[in-house]
């Protein structure tokens, strides 16, 4: 199984609770096809350097996975047919990166707990 890494953008029409059922739509397909969910980070609104389907803002939400390569393909045909996400990237982590963002996760989960 590779680690993987993928950042989606949400349409920001959405309401908070829109936003939460198609990242627990995404979460579900994943786990769905055997992928191991590490990390979840929702980033909230933010503002996109540069219009999207003239729209300056978008909702950014973070999904580290372990899973086989076939998964991500499911998973990127997906969100291509959700009219609600607007970009995405995923991308497959090299054990540097893995270490980074296992480092990453630890120091969060230090924040949240204080």
């Amino acid at each position: 199984m590779n680690q993987y890494e993928t950042v989606f953008i949400l349409t920001p029409v959405l309401s908070d609770v829109q936003m939460k059922e198609t990242v627990a739509k995404f979460k579900k397909l994943l786990t769905d096809k055997g992928a191991e969910i590490l990390n979840e980070e929702a980033w909230g609104l933010k503002k996109m350097a540069y219009a999207i389907q003239k729209k300056s803002t978008g909702f950014y939400c973070l999904l580290e996975f372990k899973a086989e390569p076939s998964v991500v393909n499911a998973l990127e045909v997906g969100y291509r047919r959700d009219e609600k996400v607007i970009r995405f990237l995923t991308v497959k982590l090299d054990k540097y990166a893995a270490q980074y963002a296992e480092k990453r996760r630890n120091k969060l989960s230090k924040k949240e707990e204080a």
